[in-house]
């Protein structure tokens, strides 16, 4: 008894903290990205892969894929919102976490990514 609410408590939290929204972390869906491509004062990465991002990509996102963007985020202004995608959201998820870990200020992860793009 003991072991299965364990176990229960277990996957509870393991689920609210790969699914719940991060503070400092907004999250939208590709129909409210339209109107944030229109702001020139963000900032938009890709972390998907070259070959993903040379598949499809939106125009104005450069391709800074998830495995190199801890030693590419010199190149982003921490004090500028910055607009992170992949395919699904959830590398997107991983690199907006990483960049709030790093300081950044206003961090918005692309729900549902390039999948739901159109």
């Amino acid at each position: 008894m003991i072991i299965n609410a364990l176990i229960i408590v277990f996957l509870l939290w393991f689920l609210c903290q790969r699914f719940a929204t991060v503070k400092g972390i907004q999250q939208i869906a590709t129909t409210e990205l339209k109107a944030k491509l229109k702001n020139k004062d963000n900032q938009f990465i890709d972390v998907r892969t070259p070959h993903e991002f040379r598949t499809k990509h939106i125009k104005g996102f450069p391709n800074i894929p998830l495995s190199e963007l801890p030693a590419q985020t010199g190149q982003l202004s921490k004090d500028r919102e910055v607009v992170v995608i992949c395919q699904s959201g959830m590398r997107s998820m991983k690199a907006s976490k990483l960049l709030k870990k790093q300081g950044f200020i206003s961090i918005t992860n692309v729900k549902g990514g390039m999948n739901t793009w159109r």
